[in-house]
């Protein structure tokens, strides 16, 4: 069954700040919360897709995917679009502990630490480079473990002492509400971030962090059909988690090089070509390049300016679909310039002979309405 629209999921237009996507949200899960409806599948399912809507939509970079691309666009996404783990933090109130196996997943051996940074890059990318997908190898910094104490903060067995605030477990519970409503609410511990101690000799190199920026070298696989603009996402790409939490992501943007013969439209390839009057009038084969190499097309007597050939499956592929899209040449008729006095004279001998008499049958359609029609 087709997913539905994530904004009508939540009931919220699609302008909305992240403060009235926060809003909708929790007021529909107070009301499809399992807890409320015990046995009611429906509202189960209900519950699940509003969540799943919103760990889309509360993130920037998602929501741009599906903003601009809808449910396929968060295929680009290594990884895919639903992460409910931040929710159940930034929600304590409603889901309290434990409940990370409704979606699967486990309540036990919960990870502590501080998640590692997201890192973002631009990768430049020519048309043929899009048209085939490649590989590209990338340099850029990020937080690594730190090689001196191997991510310890410590190069001193005893300079990790346990944490007083929280005896080592990096929470503070707190209850709060009461009746039905009453729920343990888990924060992270302000004294040692989570970790549930506290370092009391810091390595000299990372400063007790267990973590340094350095260089790292990367390739990475690029798919067939990226548009500019377009964010691809590596799961744990980006900066080391610190405690052992997890890593960040890396966010790669694409940014298309301009070509030397070939503007984009979609899918499409758009290619400005150039023939004689002559070749307009009596028709002629030309050869025109393509991503690949090189193809032949008749231009049929009588030909005008600013007519578009189509030539099938020459353009670039769709990321999310099995498609090609095609070239369209867009033929100008050249006026010569500069005439010799025998190609004037010629000119001079043929121009009012009843051919050269301008006689259109209709009006032509200009060339962004013949464009529009080919987009169509």
């Amino acid at each position: 069954m087709a997913k539905r629209d994530y904004y009508e999921v939540l009931g919220v237009y699609r302008n909305a700040s992240q403060e009235e996507i926060k809003k909708a949200y929790r007021k529909l899960a107070l009301k499809y919360h399992p807890d409320q409806n015990p046995g009611n599948k429906e509202a189960e399912e209900k519950f699940k897709e509003i969540t799943e809507a919103y760990s889309v939509l509360s993130d920037e970079e998602k929501r741009a995917a599906y903003d601009r691309y809808g449910h396929e666009g968060l295929n680009g996404f290594q990884g895919g679009g639903a992460d409910f783990s931040d929710i159940f933090s930034q929600f304590s109130d409603i889901f309290g502990s434990g409940f990370e196996s409704f979606f699967g997943g486990s309540s036990t051996n919960r990870k502590r630490g501080q998640r590692g940074s997201d890192v973002k890059i631009t990768v430049k990318l020519t048309l043929e480079e899009i048209a085939t997908g490649c590989e590209k190898k990338v340099k850029y910094k990020k937080l690594v473990e730190c090689d001196a104490c191997h991510g310890k903060g410590t190069n001193n067995p005893d300079g990790i002492k346990i944490c007083p605030t929280c005896n080592g477990t990096g929470e503070i519970r707190k209850r709060v509400g009461g009746g039905f409503f009453q729920q343990i609410v888990v924060s992270t511990c302000p004294t040692c971030g989570g970790s549930g101690k506290i370092i009391t000799d810091p390595c000299k190199k990372c400063k007790g962090d267990g973590r340094i920026k350095d260089d790292v070298f990367q390739t990475l696989n690029i798919p067939a059909g990226v548009v500019g603009g377009m964010q691809l996402l590596q799961r744990g790409g980006g900066g080391v988690g610190k405690d052992g939490g997890p890593n960040g992501d890396l966010i790669i943007q694409i940014e298309e090089l301009p070509h030397e013969h070939f503007s984009r439209e979609g899918d499409n390839l758009i290619y400005e070509l150039a023939i004689n009057i002559a070749d307009a009038a009596l028709g002629a084969t030309v050869e025109v390049p393509t991503l690949e190499s090189k193809a032949k097309f008749k231009i049929e007597p009588g030909t005008q300016s600013g007519k578009i050939v189509r030539l099938k499956g020459k353009g670039l592929p769709n990321l999310n679909k099995n498609y090609t899209g095609d070239l369209l040449v867009h033929i100008n008729v050249w006026t010569p310039q500069n005439l010799t006095n025998e190609e004037k004279a010629i000119l001079e001998k043929i121009k009012n002979m009843p051919g050269f008499n301008p006689n259109p049958v209709k009006k032509e359609k200009n060339f962004f309405e013949r464009m529009k029609e080919f987009f169509k």
